[in-house]
């Protein structure tokens, strides 16, 4: 038997306590007469947000596995979700990157926020000069007593212009090598040394920004892990970034394969045998990660995101940008149009739901954003294959000695 808390008899939390669990939260808070907001930090304090995160941050300290039975009955009740693609970065990266580096008072300040999705995170990271070298950064925090200032320029930033919060990494030592004098903090985006300029892209849209720090006041008490232990963080933070972005759940026919597909089924004055027999391989491939992308989250269950996530990844970037491609020269000339060009900034990136032209402008940043492919590459050589690291000059130069 289970009680009224999700667990067991043996005090284990299994399906039918936490299928009672939930269907009590619907009871508590019915979905037609609740507001949204308001259902979902319900959703949290009963610890069916994140089952597997620790009872009290929106969890039971449950298996992993488990949350597709509080989803399922959630979604058969069309309760509301916290519409995961505007708050990507909140869940994806800072949120187990607080989970493992916060202080009980900094996860209990943040997690359920950004849950509910009162409040937008984005990743301050990438700098002009240090993309792919991203330990090569430069922005400068300095110790002010209780404080920590920064100074420095971020770009590439996703929602920036949205957000309340930043993951942020700065160098604090510049007298050690590139990899330990970084220390991990959550930046203020409010702080009125904090500039965001949008980015124009190719799309047309400013979806990036970039990100410029001016004497901005970070409070010790915001910081993650150790001082010069931010590349560390920062690992558990870019392995869940790689996993969230190549390793989504999607069902079979979905992503970017799906309307490419439809396409060639409701207009055969279309096909080739040419564009059949590329649409054919294109098919199994993404079946082929999307089942890998299953594996992998399964693999998840008992653990912590490795390097596997970065060969997901790398899938994701070269198929969105085969297919995209595909379905540019099946259209043919209509292939060619495109929607609209004017300049916004949108909350987020929706592939499927726009046109060709825009999958396919789009999808050249795939490869680039989340960690570049060549690097990704290097990662899976290394780390999956074990094979031999490349030679690395400046493994051991003060990062005030590098050439830059």
């Amino acid at each position: 038997m289970s009680d009224t808390t999700g667990r067991g008899g043996d005090g284990a939390v299994d399906a039918a306590g936490l299928r009672r669990r939930t269907q009590e939260l619907l009871a508590a808070h019915p979905v037609g007469s609740t507001g949204r907001t308001d259902f979902l930090k319900a959703r949290f304090d009963a610890g069916l947000a994140w089952v597997h995160y620790p009872e009290g941050l929106g969890g039971l300290g449950a298996p992993r596995s488990l949350q597709a039975v509080v989803d399922a009955e959630l979604e058969a009740a069309g309760a509301p979700d916290n519409d995961p693609r505007r708050i990507g970065i909140g869940l994806g990266m800072a949120a187990p990157t607080i989970l493992g580096y916060g202080t009980e008072e900094q996860k209990r300040r943040f997690l359920r926020p950004l849950w509910v999705g009162e409040e937008v995170w984005c990743q301050l990271f990438s700098e002009p000069g240090a993309g792919s070298d991203l330990a090569a950064l430069g922005t400068r925090a300095v110790r002010d007593g209780d404080h920590w200032v920064v100074d420095g320029q971020k770009v590439w930033t996703s929602s920036a212009h949205l957000a309340r919060w930043a993951i942020l990494i700065a160098r604090t030592d510049p007298d050690v090598p590139k990899h330990r004098g970084i220390t991990y903090f959550v930046c203020d985006m409010t702080d009125p040394g904090v500039e965001v300029r949008p980015l124009r892209q190719i799309t047309g849209e400013a979806e990036f920004n970039e990100v410029f720090l001016g004497g901005v006041r970070i409070p010790d008490t915001h910081r993650l892990g150790g001082v010069g232990d931010g590349w560390r963080v920062a690992q558990t933070t870019l392995m869940n970034e790689r996993v969230s972005i190549g390793g989504m759940r999607v069902p079979r026919e979905g992503g970017m394969i799906g309307p490419v597909a439809r396409t060639w089924r409701e207009r055969p004055d279309l096909r080739t045998h040419e564009l059949h027999q590329r649409l054919l391989k294109l098919w199994v491939d993404a079946e082929v990660a999307r089942l890998t992308g299953e594996r992998l989250r399964q693999q998840l269950v008992a653990g912590q995101p490795g390097p596997e996530g970065s060969g997901m990844k790398l899938a994701f970037a070269r198929l969105n940008q085969e297919i995209s491609g595909l379905e540019v020269e099946l259209l043919g000339e209509e292939g060619l149009l495109y929607e609209d060009w004017t300049m916004r900034r949108p909350e987020l990136v929706d592939f499927t739901g726009r046109d060709a032209g825009y999958r396919y402008l789009r999808s050249k940043g795939n490869s680039i954003e989340g960690g570049t492919s060549e690097v990704l590459l290097n990662i899976v050589a290394e780390r999956v294959l074990g094979l031999p690291s490349e030679p690395r000059t400046d493994k051991d130069v003060a990062w005030k000695d590098l050439a830059r």
